[in-house]
């Protein structure tokens, strides 16, 4: 990644689990890292959240396709888990089913708006 880029960053919650999501952007517009950042400090989710992130970044910088690692969020089911306040994804089972989807959403749906 370059040291200086342009982001996307989505605010969201997943029932009671809030955060930020901040996705660093390639000068092409592509996804190159993830940031999720909770608003739990020193907590487990807190730490599992910054793997997550960490793992999703050095996937997208060696050349994995976001849409394969899209296909291994979605869905995955554990807690926090429930409503999102998010209109296009209303209920989450997961964290990383959020993210998942929110990722093929803004990046993947042909129908997105022009990219950041």
């Amino acid at each position: 990644m370059p040291p200086e880029r342009k982001s996307v960053t989505k605010r969201f919650s997943i029932g009671n689990l809030k955060g930020y999501l901040t996705v660093g952007l390639y000068d092409d517009g592509t996804p190159g890292e993830v940031f999720l950042t909770l608003r739990k400090p020193g907590s487990l989710e807190r730490g599992l959240a910054h793997s997550l992130a960490i793992m999703i970044s050095m996937l997208l910088q060696n050349g994995i396709p976001l849409s394969k690692i899209i296909s291994k969020l979605k869905g995955l089911q554990y807690d926090p888990a429930g409503m999102t306040g998010d209109p296009k994804i209303p209920l989450a089972r997961s964290l990383a089913d959020y993210l998942g989807r929110w990722l093929e959403l803004r990046f993947l749906d042909p129908k997105a708006k022009t990219r950041a």
